[in-house]
C-alpha cells in the first residue's frame, strides 16, 4: 500500500512538472531572471561611470577651478543619481531612476565641454586616462541598457502570449516596465567623448 501511494505520489509530481513546463511557468522563470541578471549589469555600469566622476572632477579642478559652477553640478548629479535605489519593477523608480542619470549625462557633457578652453588641461595624461575610461563606460552603458530592454520586451512579450499568459496571470506575473521611447532613441546613438589630438603644451 505504502509503495502505492509513494508511486502515485512520485507520478503526480512528475506530472506536475510536466504541466507547469507546458504552460510555460519555467520559461517564465527563465526569462525573469534574464532580466534581473540584466538590470544588475546596468546597474554595475552606471555605478562605474559615477566612481570615475571623483578624480575627473578634481582633474579638471586643478586645471579649471574657476568653473565652480559646472564642478558643483557635476558633483551633485552624482550625488542624486547613486542615492536613487531602485527594483527595476518599479515604474515610477525606474522613470527617476533615468531621470538622474539623464542630469548625471547632461551634467559630464557640461564638465568636458569647458574643457576645450583649457589646453593644458586636455593635453595631460591622466584627464585622458579618464577620457578614455569614461569613453569605455558609456559605450558599456549602452550595451548594457541596450541587453536589458531586449531582455525585458522577451520577457513581456512571453507573459501576454496565449496559453502562457493563463500561466502568468495565475502565478502574479506582471509586465515590466522599460526604458522610455526617448531614452531608447538616445541609447540607439553610440556616445562620442572625444576632444580630439591633444594639444600640445605650451613652453
Amino acid at each position: 500500500m505504502r509503495s502505492i501511494l509513494r508511486a502515485s505520489w512520485l507520478l503526480a509530481v512528475v506530472a506536475a512538472g510536466a504541466l507547469l513546463s507546458g504552460c510555460g511557468y519555467n520559461n517564465i522563470q527563465t526569462l525573469d531572471e534574464q532580466t534581473k541578471s540584466a538590470w544588475s549589469e546596468v546597474l554595475n555600469q552606471y555605478q562605474r561611470r559615477a566612481d570615475l566622476v571623483p578624480n575627473l572632477v578634481n582633474t579638471v579642478k586643478g586645471f579649471a577651478q574657476q568653473e565652480q559652477t559646472v564642478l558643483i553640478g557635476v558633483t551633485e548629479a552624482r550625488a542624486k543619481a547613486t542615492s536613487i535605489k531602485v527594483d527595476a519593477g518599479d515604474e515610477a523608480g525606474l522613470k527617476r531612476f533615468q531621470e538622474a542619470q539623464g542630469q548625471l549625462t547632461g551634467a559630464l557633457s557640461r564638465l568636458l565641454a569647458v574643457t576645450e578652453n583649457y589646453p593644458q588641461l586636455k593635453s595631460d595624461q591622466n584627464f585622458r586616462d579618464l577620457q578614455a575610461q569614461l569613453e569605455s563606460t558609456e559605450n558599456r552603458i549602452t550595451v548594457a541598457r541596450n541587453r536589458y530592454i531586449e531582455s525585458v520586451r522577451a520577457y513581456n512579450t512571453a507573459i501576454r502570449q496565449f496559453p502562457v499568459n493563463l500561466t502568468a496571470k495565475m502565478f502574479g506575473a506582471q509586465v515590466k516596465p522599460n526604458f522610455t521611447v526617448e531614452n531608447e532613441a538616445a541609447i540607439a546613438k553610440p556616445p562620442t567623448v572625444d576632444f580630439g589630438a591633444p594639444a600640445k603644451p605650451t613652453n
